[in-house]
């Protein structure tokens, strides 16, 4: 059954989703439920019933529009306590989420689907990616300065985001990147690292990524880079592209 109040949709998953920490089962279910709190991707919901680890309620209120109040729970293992670790609705307006737990992210050590890590937070079920090998001419200029020409540009199409187009580090002039502290994690690809790209005595910070290992199903684009097109200028077979409006804009 779906539920969509104040909207917020609710939908059942289809996979078995497991949480531990410190290597203790803390919730192993097969009937999660995917909570679009935002509007980019879901997060899990689980079952009361299929919750291992001991709950504890700490006193504290989380509240959210859609959601109601929210009771923080502490979450106790053999070793520690994760305080905060996860959250319930019992008055939620929303029937559904009443009886369920919803697990902060990052207070888990490892996620499971079925049997494979994920990463970041759940695959979107109405997100797809096609990862296409190309020959279309793409070339990157920023500030009036050319810093990537390639005639063999894999292009990554996501729903939602922009075409991405990766370039062989070949094709990058690499004597204007710097590598940075900067990493981040995707769901679908895997850990990314960045760099800061310096032109004309600008530094540009954080403005390309690699995936240097990829996860198995992004493997075509391991070890080469892409550039925030909402913040260079993007040509492709001599035309420039619009730049789109993203998050990732300002």
């Amino acid at each position: 059954m779906t539920a969509k109040r104040r909207h917020l949709k609710v939908e059942p998953g289809q996979k078995r989703v497991r949480g531990y920490v410190e290597g203790e089962l803390i919730f192993d279910t097969k009937q999660p439920r995917l909570v679009w709190e935002l509007p980019y991707f879901p997060t899990y919901y689980v079952p009361e019933q299929d919750v291992r680890a001991a709950l504890v309620a700490n006193g504290e209120i989380k509240r959210s529009p859609s959601r109601g109040e929210g009771e923080l729970l502490d979450i106790k293992v053999n070793r520690r306590v994760v305080p905060s670790g996860a959250v319930r609705y019992p008055g939620s307006d929303i029937e559904e989420l009443r009886t369920l737990v919803r697990f902060e992210w990052d207070s888990l050590d490892e996620w499971f689907e079925e049997d494979e890590p994920i990463y970041t937070h759940p695959r979107d079920p109405y997100t797809r990616v096609d990862i296409l090998h190309s020959s279309r001419r793409v070339e990157i200029v920023v500030d009036g300065e050319k810093v990537a020409e390639t005639s063999k540009p894999t292009i990554l199409f996501e729903t939602g985001p922009p075409p991405r187009y990766y370039i062989p580090l070949t094709d990058v002039r690499t004597e204007m990147l710097t590598p940075s502290q900067k990493e981040t994690h995707c769901p679908y690809k895997g850990r990314a690292n960045y760099f800061s790209l310096e032109v004309g005595g600008e530094v540009y910070e954080d403005l390309v990524w690699i995936y240097r290992t990829p996860l198995p199903e992004s493997q075509k684009i391991a070890g080469l880079v892409s550039f925030f097109n909402e913040k260079v200028d993007v040509y492709v077979d001599g035309e420039l592209q619009e730049r789109p409006r993203t998050k990732f804009s300002k």
